[in-house]
């Protein structure tokens, strides 16, 4: 069965995935304190768009507004990973671009 907002939950999901690896490899970088952070920023990002597609794919009446959430802290991640020059931040970088973009785009009157 397909639900109404399956594309964005996977966007969501991807997202979260991607924060995580970035945060796990930002551990294993030559100085993980420098990357303090950055993984920070992944793990905040990475709750808050598992719960974002958990409210979408319950049909919550709180799913739209929360896509406000998913945007800021996706924005914050991605300005976060940009500073470094990892692949694992790049991609996460990209991952929460996408994610940001996706949420506005498929939800634009919830999160202006």
């Amino acid at each position: 069965m397909e639900h109404a907002h399956s594309e964005l939950v996977q966007i969501l999901l991807d997202c979260a995935a991607a924060c995580e690896t970035c945060a796990a490899a930002c551990l294993y970088e030559e100085d993980p304190a420098m990357m303090a952070r950055c993984i920070e920023t992944d793990r905040d990002c990475a709750d808050i768009c598992t719960l974002g597609a958990r409210l979408l794919l319950r049909d919550s009446e709180n799913a739209n507004h929360f896509l406000t959430s998913c945007v800021e802290a996706c924005r914050l991640c991605a300005e976060e990973c940009k500073k470094h020059n990892n692949d694992h931040c790049r991609q996460c970088a990209e991952a929460c671009d996408r994610c940001a973009d996706a949420c506005i785009d498929q939800h634009a009157e919830a999160v202006k």
